[in-house]
């Protein structure tokens, strides 16, 4: 690996512009979406019964734009109940945007809202100093789980925390994505970071079935568009790569060989599809869905 490559974790705005450009090329909300109008309703169908109110918890909530779709979804379900929602969210600017995003926000009556600065470990390290184990009818991970170091304990202490007919929703990427095939080849030979860790639902589930805990896994397709990595000088090509190899300024410090081999890949059907001269990565993703 080439001594000038570093880790896109390590220019916070070049990694936030890079992921607002996935989002702008890619299904990810739409897929999660399709997920919320189909799938969700039917699996928040009882997790109100016989409670004075509903508690969610959102570990990793960014902006918001996801939690107050899953909150609709909750309040349809239960439109008369008080629903208390809990946030931990490390990123201050994530935060501030997801309180605007509340205040321009209708229809959130009956609902209370808090914000914690803090990374899971951290609210977990917080929750079992305090001994105040609050139980939770709702808790969801979206998108989450690569920047936690041990996951099964992370796992099994959002598990302890679920209060009767509660459900976990941790939505990742799958096993059967792009994403598994590129990071299993390739992520040897790019930066690692302490920050993140390459992990699919497939990783999960075996996880999950050594914890001896019920869930469900639903998958869904999603792709990103990436033509524009293959087109020299294209600016969002090249965040597109840096967001796809997770390294800062990926085009112009990977040894071209590197480069030429992931190129090469991302073109073939296991990794894309090729429709009307486009090249569309396989960005799907996993809905797991687990029991209390």
């Amino acid at each position: 690996m080439a001594s000038s490559m570093r880790s896109l974790f390590s220019d916070h705005s070049r990694y936030v512009e890079s992921f607002r450009r996935f989002l702008s090329n890619s299904t990810e909300h739409q897929c999660m979406q399709e997920f919320m109008d189909k799938r969700l309703p039917g699996i928040l169908a009882r997790i109100g019964d016989t409670k004075p109110e509903i508690k969610i918890l959102s570990i990793g909530g960014g902006a918001g734009e996801i939690d107050l779709q899953i909150i609709s979804k909750v309040r349809a379900q239960y439109p008369a109940m008080h629903i208390k929602s809990e946030v931990i969210e490390p990123s201050v600017e994530q935060i501030a945007k997801y309180k605007e995003l509340v205040a321009k926000t209708s229809n959130l009556e009956n609902i209370k809202f808090a914000w914690h600065n803090e990374t899971s470990s951290e609210y977990q390290n917080r929750i079992i100093e305090s001994n105040e184990l609050q139980k939770w009818d709702f808790i969801h991970m979206i998108q989450m789980l690569y920047y936690v170091k041990d996951i099964p304990a992370t796992l099994k202490f959002f598990h302890n925390l679920l209060a009767t007919n509660a459900k976990i929703l941790i939505i990742i990427v799958s096993g059967a994505s792009g994403w598994d095939k590129l990071w299993k080849k390739y992520g040897s030979r790019l930066p690692l970071n302490d920050l993140c860790q390459y992990i699919t639902s497939s990783d999960l589930t075996q996880m999950l079935d050594k914890l001896g805990v019920q869930y469900e896994c639903h998958d869904l397709l999603s792709t990103m568009d990436i033509s524009d990595c293959f087109v020299d000088g294209s600016e969002n090509g090249d965040y597109l790569w840096d967001f796809l190899t997770e390294t800062c300024n990926f085009t112009t410090t990977a040894p071209p060989d590197l480069k030429a081999e992931i190129m090469k890949d991302l073109q073939e059907p296991e990794f894309s599809v090729k429709k009307d001269g486009k090249v569309f990565f396989n960005n799907s993703l996993s809905f797991i869905v687990i029991d209390s």
